[in-house]
């Protein structure tokens, strides 16, 4: 089965990312022919600096790559190195209804944020559907804001289909439902922009010290302590079995240990979880020819792939 997922180079990533898409994303590779490619054409919707970007852009590969995106098991590319997607955005464009784009809900949303209202980000929708539609991908993991661009995508290929025959594979979207919402330290669900995230490389004494600001009750030592609607708790249990998390519930109710004793605790499962992907990352920071290789040879693969559909779609559409 074919999968698909695409990322933003948006800054640091953190635990949140970690065990809300990242991890799943890695372990789909294993059974599954997986494409992951970094967004950067997404991202000048809302990027200002182009050397941020490009900055980011690398930063991505590196932390990617770092974590597990293994490239003799997953195609990994940088999208602007494709720019066969920006010819089908402009092709099923014809096949998209005003009507539809007005009511995607990011849209809204990222206006209602103060995004500036522009082209690009009221048709953002069909480029992700030219990103899927291109490799006739059959599943994308998405998060539940996403369902909706997938439907999109559904959308404008059955135009299309119907106009000039079954060209496009459909996609289905893939929810990770089991994966509950992430806590930040100050309860809220973890995110960049509510700055109460964890980040997945930082050293350690920062680390601890980002811990330390979890918010907690003001129970006492030496008084039992309740793990559930604890967020150190909630950020802890992501790490563990379920013998560990019950391990861990009776040290809470035990009486012995206080907050901060778990807040130290979560420092250290966090460390060991990331101890191989620490060294994965120095190494490539120190050999970023060795991430250009990698993103070259997966931009190969996605141009033969990405030449044979659109000489397909030319054909049919008329172009020559």
């Amino acid at each position: 089965m074919r999968v698909l997922t695409g990322i933003q180079a948006s800054g640091k990533l953190h635990i949140g990312n970690y065990f809300g898409a990242m991890k799943p994303m890695i372990e789909l590779q294993e059974h599954e022919e997986l494409f992951t490619f970094i967004a950067n054409y997404h991202s000048l919707t809302t990027s200002k600096d182009a050397k941020l970007l490009k900055q980011l852009t690398l930063d991505a590969a590196v932390d990617y790559l770092s974590l597990g995106i293994n490239p003799e098991k997953t195609t990994f590319w940088v999208q602007s190195d494709v720019p066969q997607v920006l010819e089908l955005y402009w092709i099923l464009s014809k096949f998209t209804p005003m009507g539809l784009l007005e009511r995607a809900h990011s849209y809204k949303d990222k206006v209602a944020k103060g995004i500036p209202a522009n082209h690009a980000l009221f048709s953002y929708p069909v480029l992700m559907a030219a990103d899927i539609l291109l490799l006739d991908t059959e599943k994308v993991p998405v998060g539940k804001d996403q369902i909706q661009h997938v439907e999109i995508t559904r959308d404008i290929a059955i135009k299309f289909n119907n106009e000039y025959g079954d060209i496009f594979t459909l996609p289905e979207y893939i929810v990770e439902d089991n994966v509950a919402t992430i806590p930040g330290i100050d309860g809220q669900k973890m995110s960049k922009s509510y700055n109460n995230a964890i980040d997945l490389f930082m050293d350690e004494k920062p680390l601890q010290k980002r811990c330390n600001k979890i918010i907690s009750s003001s129970t006492p030592l030496g008084e039992a302590l309740e793990p559930e609607g604890c967020n150190i708790y909630a950020l802890a249990s992501l790490f563990l079995d379920d013998s560990k998390k019950i391990e861990l519930q009776e040290r809470y109710r035990s009486g012995k240990e206080g907050y901060g004793h778990f807040k130290k605790y979560l420092k250290e499962l966090i460390w060991e979880e990331l101890a191989e992907a620490r060294e994965k990352r120095a190494y490539y920071l120190d050999n970023m020819d060795i991430v250009n290789d990698i993103l070259s040879d997966g931009a190969k693969k996605m141009h033969k792939i990405s030449n044979a559909k659109m000489g397909v779609i030319r054909e049919a559409v008329g172009l020559i």
